[in-house]
């Protein structure tokens, strides 16, 4: 079960406890003092600009602040998304081999959490009972998977997304060309030294293939043979993904609810909207696009996590495509969201589809970073033309 509440509440307890020097001297170990604020930051309940402001004021950060670095990846993987859109599904350069030498399944013994490397095996379980892994952890099962079993990134990285409650698409898929090396320099290989340096000891793997040389992990992420799985995992099933809430307090979308009525939004990268008390006759409504999440299901565990936090901010939970959502609301009397931080294309078809019904979307919350408008290819250019922005700009 996760140990992540979607509330506001849960949410800016966990800031409170953020203490930016330990994170700093420790984030690389599993058991280190990492905020685990993603999930917060993914679905709407906390912005980088008010995770910054809060640690700031109780310990002013230096601009190259381990802490704040991190913000700046997050933002800088949305500045590459905003530019490439979907091109981020692609490899951005050929990586170590060429994408058809990697597979586009994957494998049943890691699926099952039963390939017999225990910095594997507990990773897909710790993910599949929780939703999170630690950024090292992540790191690991994505390097074993690309350049040991030779799985396609983008494959693997869908996998991750769907269970991940943090599952952001730009900061995952981007992380994982980072490993693959087709969004960087060089891949990224670990062996079992690296795992005992940083992990649990029920974490460590000797003895396994990953009990090796950085010069023979080299080797074999330049081999096209993937190395040996288990050929016959006997394990729990692997958690499903499902492309629709199933079992969850969803329901077709009533256009009686809405009529002559102003109505809000709200949508799973939004659940720390708050209800609009200051006007009686709004409504608000969630809504879940199902052509969202054909090429992106979700986990049960994910699920459950976004409709909880829709739930405490709305009357009713809409499913559905995106023509039977607008036909719902033809009759109110306006209709707004916050504006998606995903760029999900079902809420430029429903805009399409509402025309002038549609009122602006609400103004979305400040940024932390100043905005960089030429496309950066690395990190290192966009952070040398980027800046914090003071919290009135």
């Amino acid at each position: 079960m996760t140990d992540f509440e979607p509330t506001l509440h849960a949410a800016h307890a966990r800031l409170a406890m953020v203490n930016p020097a330990a994170y700093a001297r420790t984030r690389n170990a599993l058991d280190g003092a990492v905020t685990r604020l993603s999930p917060y930051l993914t679905h709407g309940l906390l912005s980088l600009r008010e995770v910054y402001d809060a640690v700031h004021a109780r310990q002013p950060l230096d601009p190259g602040h381990k802490f704040v670095f991190e913000l700046g990846w997050r933002a800088y993987y949305r500045h590459v998304w905003s530019h490439l859109g979907n091109g981020i599904h692609q490899s951005l350069h050929q990586g170590v081999l060429p994408d058809a030498a990697y597979g586009k399944e994957m494998p049943a013994d890691v699926l099952q959490g039963n390939t017999g490397i225990p910095v594997i095996d507990l990773a897909v379980r710790e993910l599949y009972a929780t939703g999170y892994l630690h950024n090292h952890a992540r790191m690991w099962l994505a390097s074993y998977l690309v350049h040991l079993r030779k799985v396609h990134w983008h494959t693997a990285a869908q996998w991750l997304l769907g269970h991940l409650l943090d599952g952001d698409m730009a900061s995952n898929h981007l992380s994982w060309q980072w490993v693959a090396g087709t969004g960087s320099h060089k891949p990224y290989l670990f062996n079992a030294d690296n795992v005992a340096k940083y992990a649990p000891a029920h974490w460590h793997s000797p003895g396994s293939v990953l009990d090796t040389s950085y010069a023979e992990l080299e080797r074999q992420a330049n081999s096209p043979d993937a190395v040996p799985g288990n050929p016959s995992p006997v394990g729990e099933q692997p958690a499903a993904l499902l492309s629709a809430p199933t079992g969850l307090p969803w329901t077709a979308a009533k256009a009686a609810v809405v009529s002559g009525r102003d109505v809000w939004l709200h949508h799973p990268w939004s659940l720390g909207t708050q209800r609009l008390a200051d006007n009686s006759n709004a409504v608000s409504i969630a809504v879940g696009f199902e052509q969202s999440h054909v090429e992106c299901p979700w986990s049960a565990l994910r699920w459950r996590f976004v409709t909880r936090g829709l739930e405490a901010q709305t009357a009713h939970l809409w499913w559905g495509n995106v023509a039977q959502i607008a036909e719902a609301l033809r009759d109110a009397r306006s209709v707004r969201w916050e504006a998606d931080p995903h760029i999900d294309p079902a809420f430029a078809q429903l805009q399409r589809l509402l025309g002038q019904q549609l009122a602006q979307p609400a103004e979305p919350k400040p940024d932390l970073f100043a905005p960089v408008d030429r496309y950066c290819a690395s990190f290192s250019q966009w952070w040398r033309q980027t800046s914090i922005e003071s919290p009135e700009a």
